[in-house]
This record gives structure tokens, C-alpha cells and sequence, in this order.
């Protein structure tokens, strides 16, 4: 059921994308928000009280719907929730339209329009940024965001679903990276800010959520990339970036195409209209000053790029109907 659940969901978000202004995330920000400013009271334990609520409320309920509809209507009832709601916590059309413009752009020469478009994708001083630092940042960017958008829902999905807990993982993971996201931009734009304890029991967390989706993902980008040396660059390189989740991902993905990730970070910037920055923004900035091995970014590893998150999507999927098709011939 995991398997067809995951394709009709990515078929329905390629065809119709859930918008920016939808009223689900829009319900989700007013749920974080009301959560810190009733529980936050400054104590670790509180913060932790307060992730609670956030994040393992949501996936409760998800579970609930689940069971109730599947013994009350039956499976494909349940499975029908189980669509929904990937349909509103993985997709690649949340973040894609932004690589897309950028790299049309650097493909007809606009540098100055690339600039503009990740800056006003990530909310960063671009401005003087040369060619190939644009495409290196694009990379880990969207690399990141296929990651947090697509394969570590698919992954807590799939291993929750396999015991029976259908929708919960992917609410999970999804509502774990949302909330540190969130909160932190509220502390930083100075709205109801949340308060140290809680923004570390956030990152914590979420620290845990990610980590073993974030192996996956860089064991499938080395499956389908180059495998020695995207296997060699996790091992020698993931620990120059700061995150640790995010650069077993990013030091993957260097070795699978052969490309140098790492560098200067941008400096994120904050305009005045707080909600526009929070929907455009795809997170902080988390490169260091060191960098892996690899050729310098050019507008051809973007294709690379491409290639790689497709082919780890088709292995995804193979792998599911295999286990589909095990689970139902035995």
C-alpha cells in the first residue's frame, strides 16, 4: 500500500502543487505558534513539552485517522488518507520552481536575474556572487531541500507504514523540520520569539528526526551516482559542514558528480514583510569556509543534479514495489 500511496501522491503533486498560500501550512504556523506562546516558559522541560505537543500531536491524529478509517471503510479508505497526506508533506513542486528559474537563467546568460532569484529564494546577499558560486550554492540548496521535501518523508513514511502506523512518519518528519524552522525565524524577526531552551530542544530533535533519512539519502545518491567516491567523500568531508545531517548529504552528493561543495556562507538578510520571508525561505545558510574535492561548479552539474534526485526517486519506488510485491506473493 506504501508504494501506490507514494506514486499516486507524486502524480497528483506534479499535475496540481499544493500552493504557497494553502491553508494547511497556513493552519500549521498558527498550530506552532500558539503552541510556544501557551507552553514556552522558558525551562528545558518546557521546550520539550512544547515540541511535543507540536510535532507528536499532529502525527497522533494522522494515526488515528488512519486506523479509524481503516476499521471502519476498510483499506482503501486509509489508503486514500495516506495520499492526502503526502500530498501535503513531500513534493518536489514546493521548491523546484526555484532551481528551475535559476537555472534557466544562468542557461541564457542573466547572471544578474540567477542572483536575484536565489536571494529571493533563500533570503541572502547575492549580490556578489561569481557564476560558479551561484551554481554551487543552487546545488547544496536544492540538494537540501530535495532531501527535506522528498526523501526523508519518504523515508519515515515507509518505516513507520511498515508497522502498521500509516501517515505518521511523514507527518513526523515533516512537522520536526517545520517547527525548529519556524520558531527560529520567529525569535529572529522578533515575533513572540521563542525562547533558547526551546529552539535547542527544536534543533535537537530534529537533529535526531533527520538522522538516519539523511544516510538513506546519501547512500541512494551514491547508488546512483558515482558509489566509490561519493562513499570516500562522506567519509573524509561530511564533517566540515557544521550540520552534521546535512553534510552526509552534501559531501555525498560532491562525490556522486564530482562537483566541489563547501565554501563561504551566504549572510541571510530579513526584509520587513516577515510572512513572505518565512514561505520563501528553504532554511539557514549551514556552509563552513572548508570545502570538499571535486571540479568547480558549472551549469552542467545542475543537470547532474537533476539526474541524480530522478534516479534515486526511480530506485525509491523499485525498491517499494519489490517489497509490494514480496508482502503480497507471500
Amino acid at each position: 500500500m506504501s508504494f501506490f500511496a507514494i506514486l499516486f501522491a507524486l502524480l497528483i503533486e506534479q499535475v496540481r502543487p499544493l500552493g504557497a498560500h494553502n491553508p494547511i501550512h497556513a493552519g500549521l504556523r498558527v498550530w506552532a505558534r500558539w503552541v510556544s506562546r501557551n507552553f514556552d516558559a522558558g525551562g528545558p522541560q518546557h521546550g520539550w513539552v512544547c515540541w511535543l505537543l507540536a510535532v507528536a500531536a499532529p502525527a497522533l491524529l494522522a494515526l488515528g485517522i488512519h486506523w479509524g478509517l481503516l476499521m471502519t471503510l476498510g483499506w482503501p479508505a486509509s489508503m486514500v488518507w495516506s495520499v492526502l497526506v503526502l500530498y501535503v508533506t513531500l513534493g518536489f513542486r514546493q521548491f523546484s520552481h526555484h532551481f528551475t528559474g535559476i537555472r534557466d537563467a544562468l542557461e541564457a546568460g542573466d547572471e544578474t536575474r540567477a542572483r536575484e532569484l536565489l536571494a529571493r529564494w533563500q533570503r541572502v546577499d547575492a549580490s556578489e556572487l561569481p557564476r560558479s558560486e551561484i551554481v554551487r550554492h543552487v546545488i547544496e540548496y536544492s540538494v537540501l531541500a530535495a532531501h527535506r521535501h522528498v526523501f526523508g518523508v519518504l523515508a519515515w513514511f515507509s518505516i513507520l507504514a511498515a508497522f502498521g502506523l500509516g501517515p505518521a512518519g511523514a507527518v513526523l518528519y515533516r512537522m520536526a523540520e517545520f517547527v525548529v524552522r519556524y520558531w527560529r525565524y520567529r525569535n529572529r524577526m522578533q515575533l513572540q520569539p521563542a525562547s533558547e531552551a526551546l529552539q535547542s530542544a527544536a534543533a535537537r530533535a530534529w537533529l535526531a528526526v533527520d538522522w538516519l533519512p539523511a544516510r538513506i539519502t546519501a547512500i541512494a545518491f551514491a547508488v546512483v551516482g558515482s558509489f566509490e567516491e561519493a562513499i570516500d567523500c562522506w567519509r573524509n568531508y561530511a564533517q566540515r559542514f557544521p550540520n552534521d545531517n546535512d553534510g552526509v548529504i552534501l559531501a555525498a552528493t560532491s562525490g556522486a558528480v564530482n562537483v566541489r561543495l563547501g565554501g563561504e556562507s551566504l549572510k541571510p538578510v530579513f526584509a520587513p514583510d516577515g510572512a513572505q520571508i518565512f514561505q520563501t525561505t528553504g532554511g539557514e545558510p549551514t556552509m563552513d569556509t572548508a570545502s570538499t574535492p571535486g571540479r568547480e561548479a558549472e551549469i552542467a552539474h545542475l543537470r547532474s543534479i537533476v539526474g541524480l534526485v530522478w534516479r534515486s526517486v526511480v530506485l525509491w519506488m523499485v525498491l517499494l514495489a519489490l517489497l509490494t510485491l514480496a508482502r503480497l506473493l507471500g
